[in-house]
């Protein structure tokens, strides 16, 4: 098993793989996909990465971990496989899509946002079968963490998707004077009625790629 990212990110995080919880990182990881079941795929595990290049990044939506039932996990935050049974807050993410675009999407399979510059970034990218949380805290969040900051420091315009405290905490890494934040609760059916619908993610991030040049995403 291998852990390898795309050229482009393999060039823009080369500092980290010099890095010591990085070796620890991969050890760990080698070691749960030899002993148990996980997911996502192995060759699916940068599956964000590879379907956004770095220089295509134009936005970014921040996930917290993969899904943890067979199946679903195909290493892009949110999505699943067409044909899967669609998980409740992606659902919300549909509805609010609707509301806010007037775009009635029924394809579970986000690939199409991500060939168009949206990253699907998971903070922690694998996780244990029926197990959430369970690779969390062994150095995923530190790479991550670099990716966003590397972003935030060498693109210009970039939009900042944060659904939820977990993603909201990530807001320091950002430079604002230079990227767009979009903060909102959850898509969760827990916290969507809270600060989710209504928020216009989808229009407010195509406004503000407009105003600075940019082609805006096609959601549908």
């Amino acid at each position: 098993m291998t852990l390898k990212l795309e050229n482009s990110w393999l060039q823009a995080m080369a500092p980290e793989f010099e890095k010591q919880y990085w070796h620890d990182l991969a050890a760990f990881v080698k070691s749960e996909y030899h002993t148990g079941v996980c997911y996502p795929d192995p060759k699916h595990i940068f599956r964000a990465c590879d379907a956004t290049p770095f220089e295509l990044v134009k936005v970014v939506i921040l996930g917290q971990d993969p899904y943890h039932s067979f199946g679903a996990a195909m290493g892009l935050a949110f999505s699943v496989p067409d044909g899967y049974r669609p998980q409740p807050s992606l659902k919300n993410i549909f509805k609010e899509l609707r509301e806010d675009a007037g775009i009635e999407r029924t394809l579970t399979d986000l690939t199409d946002w991500s060939t168009q510059g949206v990253l699907l970034l998971n903070s922690v990218l694998t996780v244990r079968s029926s197990q959430p949380g369970s690779h969390q805290k062994h150095g995923w969040e530190k790479f991550t963490d670099a990716i966003i900051s590397t972003i935030s420091r060498d693109k210009e315009r970039v939009v900042f998707v944060l659904w939820w405290n977990y993603a909201i905490s990530k807001r320091p890494l950002i430079d604002e004077t230079r990227h767009l934040v979009i903060a909102s609760t959850h898509p969760s059916p827990f916290s969507a009625y809270n600060g989710f619908f209504g928020s216009r993610p989808f229009s407010r991030t195509n406004e503000y790629l407009e105003a600075n040049g940019k082609t805006p995403i096609v959601w549908g």
